[in-house]
């Protein structure tokens, strides 16, 4: 009986921290100009998500077989840059009027349908300014759309700009091919992983590059059991100031934090402490959730 018992509790348990596991959402950008790289991507788990140009000359059917694939569609808005480089046709500028900004967001709907999000395609220009984000969001206010925030600047304006709208701004986290090294790919695609179980969640974007599609293709079925596929529209309601910065340049990790405190050393064990059996660790386990509310049900049932 007391097995038994331990049993269901540890079933519990486990269920419980299944039910805490940390959510990655992944959105590959720039859809619309590979078809045969974007079609490899669909194969994929409905919960990655795709974000599509609204100018590109696939766009329209490329949203439309991920939306009938199960994929959530966001429109990938070209935004101005601060460098100087050739830009999108109807890429957002600050000094736009609304009138403008609101034609060119109404054209991409139409270009790509099934959207309920938007996120920005370069734009460090634009979303660092409050004045043009600020005309953005009133628009995108009248579409019931999120706002994924690519944050390709770290002093992004769309969180503020977003006050008094009902647009809610999420942010990415990891860029998982800056560069197209599969090494290179492998290594943020596991940091895009690490975050989401130290945060709880997080927002990876890619591109589809070969090199991308293929470390996709082989890390997405070996996911740690303790992180869920997620649309974007799932992390809606998570709390953003519950991790760290959301800038371009977050260093892994892996980077040792700096700290300029050196008044105490570590503290070591003088000898080696005897190692506790599994049995024995699993009992312990059980018993402190014994007295908890999870084992009165469990004693109802007997």
């Amino acid at each position: 009986m007391l097995l038994s018992k331990r049993v269901l509790l540890l079933g519990a348990l486990l269920l419980s921290s299944a039910a805490q596991a940390g959510k990655l959402a992944i959105v590959i950008d720039d859809f619309g100009y590979r078809p045969t790289q974007e079609n490899q991507v669909l194969q994929m788990p409905a919960a990655l998500s795709v974000a599509v140009l609204p100018t590109a000359p696939h766009a329209r059917e490329m949203a439309t077989k991920a939306h009938q694939r199960g994929h959530e569609v966001l429109i990938h808005l070209p935004m101005a840059p601060l460098s100087k480089q050739p830009l999108e046709k109807d890429t957002l500028q600050p000094e736009m009027p609304v009138a403008e900004i609101e034609r060119i967001i109404r054209n991409a709907v139409s270009n790509v349908p099934y959207a309920v999000g938007l996120n920005n395609h370069m734009g460090s220009k634009m979303t660092s300014s409050l004045p043009g984000m600020q005309k953005v969001m009133q628009v995108l206010n009248h579409y019931n759309f999120y706002f994924l925030d690519s944050m390709t600047i770290a002093n992004s304006q769309s969180t503020n700009a977003a006050a008094g709208t009902n647009v809610k701004v999420i942010k990415r986290r990891v860029f998982l091919d800056d560069s197209q090294n599969e090494a290179d790919i492998r290594k943020q695609f596991t940091r895009a992983v690490h975050l989401a179980q130290r945060d709880g969640f997080a927002i990876a974007i890619g591109h589809p590059h070969p090199t991308t599609v293929r470390v996709l293709q082989q890390m997405l079925p070996t996911l740690p059991a303790d992180i869920t596929l997620v649309r974007p529209s799932q992390l809606l309601n998570e709390s953003y100031s519950r991790g760290p910065s959301t800038t371009p340049n977050t260093p892994p990790l892996t980077s040792k934090p700096k700290n300029p405190f050196r008044g105490i050393e570590t503290c070591k064990v003088p000898k080696p402490l005897a190692p506790v059996p599994a049995t024995r660790a699993l009992g312990i386990i059980a018993d402190s959730v014994a007295e908890g509310p999870l084992a009165k049900v469990i004693n109802a049932l007997f």
